[in-house]
Parts: structure tokens; C-alpha cells; sequence
């Protein structure tokens, strides 16, 4: 069985030939690290050394081309509470008439390129789709979590103009893509380390009547349907299965309600997992030998339908590419 079979065939809720692994992607100053290790030349031969199952040809990156070097989005941010360009909105009008942005300028023939060198590997692809953090940082946290009470429609006006975008911009690259990719991978960090970051009815108003666009529209196109979430969104989880999501990661592993043994109890055989094993602490601080334990932990709790990664899939430099070789080892055994 192939890499690309295997990982289908997890994320289908059957038990492929073993658990798949995922490397996820390491920090850009960790890779130097890891490449001197391992004595290998780029990122590709690193992965396929340690069996690589996953290849991540996201579409967003460098495929927004305009012709002044505008950013896609226009605010220029450092931190997530900063305020942005509508921290004081109180019209649709002044959102209506923001400069957004244009899809024209979207080019993907990078990222078709990439796809169509890749592999028996599977592919998971499809613009990043990021619009929690999007509208967040438009806003400012703060400024956003208050008008979901005091200016809704304002909310609305913005999470519309991003999740419009990202639909449409979606629309096109799946068209041209087609068959090149298996799994629609896109991403919002709804939780913090303890719980979500807005109450679940606020969630069901401003986050899943978008979301639930999203997931339709990659089973549309006939892709499985990957939800990267860091943090502790286990009270959202029931949602996330019953709108199709075939597979769920990181799984952080630390988080609050995220460790495999409740993930198990409350979600195995429902949907399927990739991550679990804690970047925060174990990859860190442990022996070779501990990670080797937990990643067999972890597999005895969410497998057969687990694809084993980090729990967080940038991996820092502060993890020894010792644990890494590790987990690899493990997750194939």
C-alpha cells in the first residue's frame, strides 16, 4: 500500500496496512538542523528518509500576484490584539467600501506544478482559508469578540468579504487542480490552551455557517476534508464530525480535553486523527525511548485511523531530530 492509498484510506475510517506518519513542517530554522543531521540535501529527501506519508502543496503562500506587491490583506499586524483597520467600525458601509482583495491576481501555477511532481504521496492542498484569524486581526481579538455583541452586523459584513474571497479563490484552483489533489487541508485555531476562544453559541453564529461552506464545497469537488485546529476546541468537535470533516489535527496534545485517551473515548471511529504526540513537552524533553512510548500510546488509543505528527506542525528548533527519527520509526512499526 502507497502512501497516498494509506492516508485515503485512513481518512475514510478503515484500517489501512499501519498508521500513516506525517513529519509536519518544520520551522524554518529547524530544518537546517534536521537536514546537517540526517545528512540529507532539502526537505523532500528528509521526508522521504523518515517515510513521509503526507505532502502539504498548500495554494495560498506566494499565489496572490498584484501588481504593486499588495499584500492579499491589507493591515499590517505583529500580534493578534492589535487593533486593525475596522478596531472602531460601526458601518457595513465603511467594510463594503474597504480595499479588498482582488481575485485576479490570484496565480496558481506554482502550486499545480508542485502537485503534479509530488508522488505516490497524498496531496493535500487548497487555499489556507485562515478567515477566524483573518476577521480577528481586521478587528483586533479584543475589539472582535466585543462587536459579536455590539455591532453583529459589522462581524458579519467582514466574515463575509474574507470567507466570499477564499470560496471563490478555492473555486478556481479546485477547478484547475481536479484530480491532482486528495484532501481540502485548511486552518483556524479556535482554541486556546483551556478551552475556545469564543462561547460555542457565538461559534455557531459567526464561525460554522462559513465553515460548513467550506467543508461542502471540498467534498463538492470529491476531497476528502482535513481541519487544522490548535488548541482545546473539544466542545466543538461533534459539530466538526456531523459537517463531514474526515480528519482532524494537530490534536494538541496538552491542551484541555485534547489528550488521546478522551479524544478516544468521545470521537474514535467517527472521525479520524492526525498529530497527537506533544511538541509542547515530550518531543522537547524526552529520551527517544519516551517518545518511542508515547507514540505507541497513542497509536493503542486513536488507531487504526490515526496518522501520527507533532502536535503542533511547525516544529521549533528546540526539538532534537533524535525524537523525531523516533516517532518516525514508531508510528511505522
Amino acid at each position: 500500500m502507497h502512501s497516498r492509498e494509506r492516508v485515503k484510506t485512513i481518512f475514510s475510517g478503515r484500517a489501512a496496512d499501519r498508521c500513516g506518519f506525517w513529519l509536519g513542517m518544520p520551522y524554518p530554522d529547524t530544518l537546517p538542523i534536521y537536514l546537517k543531521y540526517f545528512d540529507v540535501p532539502d526537505d523532500e529527501a528528509l521526508r522521504v528518509l523518515l517515510k513521509d506519508d503526507i505532502r502539504w502543496r498548500w495554494a495560498e503562500g506566494e499565489s496572490y500576484k498584484h501588481p504593486d506587491r499588495k499584500p492579499m490583506w491589507q493591515y499590517a499586524k505583529t500580534a493578534h490584539g492589535d487593533a486593525g483597520p475596522f478596531g472602531s467600525c460601526e458601518s457595513v458601509e465603511e467594510v463594503d467600501a474597504f480595499d479588498w482583495p482582488d481575485l485576479d491576481y490570484l496565480d496558481f501555477t506554482q502550486t499545480l506544478e508542485n502537485l503534479r511532481n509530488t508522488g505516490d504521496f497524498y496531496r493535500a492542498s487548497g487555499m489556507w482559508c485562515p478567515f477566524y484569524h483573518i476577521v480577528m486581526d481586521f478587528f483586533g481579538m479584543e475589539n472582535y469578540f466585543i462587536k459579536m455583541y455590539t455591532h453583529p452586523e459589522v462581524v458579519d459584513a467582514v466574515t463575509r468579504h474574507v470567507c466570499e474571497f477564499y470560496l471563490e479563490a478555492n473555486e478556481r484552483f479546485f477547478e484547475q487542480a481536479g484530480d491532482l489533489v486528495d484532501g481540502f487541508f485548511f486552518g483556524n485555531d479556535f482554541g486556546t490552551q483551556v478551552d475556545l476562544m469564543i462561547s460555542p453559541e457565538m461559534f455557531d453564529k459567526f464561525v460554522m455557517p462559513w465553515f460548513h461552506r467550506f467543508t461542502r464545497q471540498g467534498h463538492a469537488h470529491g476531497y476528502q476534508v482535513m481541519l487544522h485546529s490548535c488548541g482545546a476546541i473539544h466542545k466543538v468537535i461533534e459539530r466538526l464530525i456531523n459537517d463531514g470533516v474526515e480528519a482532524l489535527h494537530p490534536l494538541q496534545a496538552k491542551a484541555a480535553d485534547m489528550d488521546a485517551a478522551t479524544l478516544a473515548r468521545d470521537f474514535k471511529g467517527r472521525i479520524a486523527f492526525l498529530g497527537g504526540i506533544d511538541t509542547q513537552d515530550l518531543l522537547v524533553n524526552g529520551s527517544p525511548d519516551d517518545v518511542r512510548a508515547d507514540v505507541r500510546r497513542v497509536k493503542d488509543l486513536l488507531g487504526p485511523c490515526l496518522v501520527v505528527s507533532p502536535s503542533h506542525e511547525a516544529i521549533l528548533p528546540n526539538v532534537p531530530p533524535q525524537n523525531v527519527l523516533a516517532m518516525a520509526e514508531e508510528a511505522r512499526e
